[in-house]
């Protein structure tokens, strides 16, 4: 009889998925009123052209407004590893982290830019 197992994991670039999430870093650049805006660095993963932070976040949100209001969250990836259709699944991981530990459980509508890799969401708490 045959092998029966499958590998139903996408490939990642040779990256482990646990070990990106867990070296990432954040830097705070520019703070408002009603914005942040947050770099995002990888050991693993950079902007290609300075090296630089892999992706930015911008969150927007209103101080004085309802409770029950959105908060608008944009992630640009810089990094083009991040753009090839077989790395979604590192992708989605990274998003979900970020979103975790900058937004918190805040009701957010995302916008991913991220190449074949873009997509929108909401975070319901």
């Amino acid at each position: 009889m045959g092998n029966n197992i499958n590998n139903f994991q996408q490939p990642t670039f040779g990256l482990n998925i646990q070990e990106v999430i867990e070296g990432m870093t954040f830097t705070k650049n520019f703070r408002s009123a009603t914005s942040e805006e947050w770099y995002v660095f990888f050991k693993e993963l950079s902007e290609p052209t300075t090296g630089g932070a892999a992706a930015t976040v911008i969150i927007h949100y209103e101080l004085q407004g309802n409770r029950d209001v959105f908060m608008k969250t944009t992630i640009v990836v810089q990094d083009p590893i991040l753009h090839e259709y077989e790395s979604h699944p590192l992708l989605f991981a990274i998003i979900d982290e970020i979103i975790n530990r900058l937004v918190g459980y805040s009701d957010t509508l995302l916008t991913v830019y991220a190449g074949e890799n873009s997509y929108n969401a909401e975070y319901i708490r």
